[in-house]
């Protein structure tokens, strides 16, 4: 620990809080890549190895989840427009005094808060949860002082991505049809005093143009 802890240039003290709480005898270390992940897809997959339901020794009133080890969290990707729509609030305890922060800006300020209260917010409230929340170690970088433990990278299982929405691929297709097969619009035009037609008018005295792909 000493050594890797002396290559550790991040918050030592806070890494390493709580350890002494934990009974690492047969756990296992789990080490999860952030870099690219979607928010919500992480914390679910995280949330189930800290608690321990990919064992199948899993029993609900017992603390058996691995230690999970969370790399390069302020490469966290989101979906939609989270960055600038979702909010963490809370009250400070005096009157009017309810504080927000935007999910852009609690990245700028510390990354690792935004997948901690992803996962802990996914974890069942009761007595297991701060032992659970110990086992959680996330770091912004890709440096941390448990070089010297059997580390496991946890593989995430493949995302589906659907490219785009059924109603907004169904509307592209009708307006590739529509631009295949050519659209005329008739703009009317008022029929001059003569009754006669000029260069571009039917005998109606309509004015077509036709656009085509």
């Amino acid at each position: 620990m000493a050594a890797s802890s002396q290559a550790f240039n991040g918050n030592l003290k806070k890494a390493l809080a709580g350890l002494r709480r934990i009974n690492l005898d047969g756990l296992r270390w789990r080490v999860f890549d952030a870099k690219g992940q979607v928010l919500g897809r992480l914390a679910s997959q995280i949330a189930t190895v800290v608690q321990g339901k990919d064992k199948p020794t899993y029993t609900p009133y017992r603390e058996d989840g691995d230690m999970c080890i969370v790399l390069n969290a302020k490469d966290i990707s989101v979906t939609g427009r989270k960055l600038t729509n979702k909010f963490y609030r809370w009250h400070t305890g005096y009157v009017g005094h309810l504080k927000e922060r935007s999910l852009k800006d609690q990245m700028e300020k510390d990354p690792t808060e935004v997948i901690r209260k992803a996962v802990l917010r996914m974890l069942p409230r009761n007595k297991l949860r701060d032992d659970r929340d110990r086992k959680l170690r996330i770091f912004a970088g890709n440096e941390h002082p448990f070089n010297d433990k059997p580390l496991e990278n946890y593989e995430m299982p493949p995302r589906n991505v659907r490219e785009m929405r059924p109603q907004a691929r169904r509307a592209l297709i009708r307006a590739q049809k529509k631009l295949e097969q050519g659209k005329t619009i008739v703009f009317k035009k008022k029929k001059n005093n003569n009754n006669g037609s000029s260069n571009g008018e039917n005998k109606d005295g309509n004015n077509k143009v036709e656009i085509s792909a």
